[in-house]
């Protein structure tokens, strides 16, 4: 039992100065190729039992006849797991190399193909968390180029819509400072409201900056449903009049929400002067508001004759308007860009579609709690 213990004391003596080496050489090698610390790893478990074998030899006296042969096994051994080694590691940083070539297809504005051929579990992980990183950098670009197509729209809109009023707003500010107008008390009313006008469009812009900037203030009280859409009913009464649209109030449930309603207000608002411009004469707008499974539902039908199917899914874009809407008094299509805002504000959905004669738009919203 004795000549045993020395025997692993030897051995584990000669193991572990290897191993105190070994691992020396993989801190200075650290930041080089896998090739080279897979090398040491192999050559540290040989040296580390030939180390071993030798301490042992040494210490029990062996023959030299029986250390040669041990030390020939062992060189054997090394020469085998070296080569193993040297191949294991070509073959890894090989595949680690066609990863990192497919990964520069980011750079370039492509997506990412995984390269062909087996490979490691991590390697394979790697690769992908790489594709689903690509499909969601994909995503982003199509949105920023949708969100810039948004902004030059807008800009350009924008540009046109306040171009016209202001250029009013001079020629009738000059003929009245020159004492030409024919009737002063026409141009004064007519100045008022291209000012009331031009006042909404700035306040639409400073409500949508503040809802992409997450800064839009909030504060949700209990309202019914009721009231909220009697009150919006009651506001666009006189522009339905003005169009000659009726205005319906079908099924009106009671349903009490936690929503701001003055925020809320305004949604209803924009849903119905969008819905009775798009509306022509003697045509019908209806609201209704229930509860369902998904919470309350609001909804405002029109007798516009429908979107064009390519349009449908941007219609809550910021600045869109269709080709049917882009002069005055159609506004600077921000009005249902507000709307959403709003809407997602309160943790709920806006949504539109296609029904026979006009569409529908619906507000979704969370129930108040019991």
């Amino acid at each position: 039992m004795n000549d045993t213990l020395l025997i692993a004391l030897y051995a584990f003596a000669g193991a572990a100065a290897t191993g105190l080496a070994g691992a020396g050489a993989l801190r200075l090698i650290r930041r080089r190729s896998l090739t080279a610390s897979l090398t040491v790893v192999a050559a540290v478990g040989v040296v580390a039992m030939l180390a071993g074998t030798l301490a042992v030899a040494w210490a029990m006296f062996l023959s030299p006849h029986d250390l040669s042969v041990v030390t020939t096994v062992v060189a054997m051994a090394a020469v085998v797991s070296l080569a193993t080694a040297l191949l294991l590691g070509r073959w890894v940083v090989a595949r680690s190399r066609e990863l990192a070539v497919a990964a520069r297809s980011f750079g370039d504005g492509g997506d990412f193909a995984a390269p062909v051929g087996p490979t490691t579990a991590e390697l394979d992980h790697l690769s992908r968390e790489l594709a689903a990183t690509s499909a969601r950098l994909a995503e982003s670009r199509e949105r920023e180029r949708a969100l810039e197509t948004s902004r030059r729209e807008l800009v350009a809109w924008i540009s046109h819509d306040l171009r016209t009023p202001l250029a009013g707003l001079r020629a009738m500010s000059e003929a009245l400072e020159d004492g030409v107008a024919a009737d002063p008390d026409r141009y004064l009313k007519q100045i008022r409201t291209e000012v009331e006008r031009l006042n909404d469009m700035v306040g639409d812009l400073f409500e949508l900056s503040r809802i992409h900037a997450g800064t839009l203030p909030l504060a949700p009280t209990r309202i019914s449903l009721y009231d909220l859409v009697g009150d919006a009913l009651a506001g666009a009464d006189p522009l339905a009049r003005e169009h000659g649209v009726r205005l319906v109030g079908g099924r009106i449930e009671p349903v009490p929400v936690e929503v701001d309603g003055k925020e809320m207000s305004r949604v209803l608002g924009n849903l119905l002067v969008n819905a009775i411009r798009r509306t022509p004469a003697d045509g019908t707008v209806a609201v209704t508001a229930e509860r369902s499974t998904e919470g309350v539902v609001l909804s405002v039908t029109d007798g516009c004759g429908g979107i064009p199917d390519d349009d449908l899914p941007r219609v809550f874009d910021t600045g869109w308007r269709g080709t049917h809407a882009r002069t005055p008094p159609a506004g600077a299509g921000l009005g249902l860009a507000i709307v959403r805002g709003i809407v997602e504000a309160h943790q709920g959905r806006a949504t539109v579609r296609n029904i026979p004669g006009g569409c529908r738009f619906e507000v979704v919203l969370p129930a108040a709690a019991s």
